[in-house]
């Protein structure tokens, strides 16, 4: 479901679809960004949504990360392997991909 829904990054996401198919009403697919039902209602008539919360929108219910858990130290490591390790950032990227299984 995932990426069917996500639209081209120069398209608009479609927030009522995505809503829709998560079987989720207004409240709780809004709140879960902190974004009021009536806002998200607007948001789903057609009035602009501010780029922050299409990004918002795209990491919590199409990846389904839980923004309650992101840190600043996490987008600091991420940062810094991106600027002087971009090879470890990208076998790390591929082990966690791959889910080693637990012992």
């Amino acid at each position: 479901m995932k990426r069917d829904i996500l639209m081209k990054s120069t398209e608009k996401i479609d927030a009522r679809e995505i809503r829709r198919k998560m079987g989720m009403n207004q409240q709780q697919f809004w709140s879960k960004l902190g974004v009021t039902q009536s806002g998200g209602s607007r948001y789903e008539s057609g009035r602009n949504m501010p780029r922050p919360v299409q990004q918002l929108l795209r990491l919590v219910h199409v990846e389904n990360i839980d923004i309650a858990k992101v840190r600043r130290e996490d987008f600091e490591v991420i940062e810094y392997l991106k600027s002087y390790e971009p090879e470890q950032l990208k076998t790390l990227k591929k082990l966690a991909r791959a889910k080693p299984k637990k012992a």
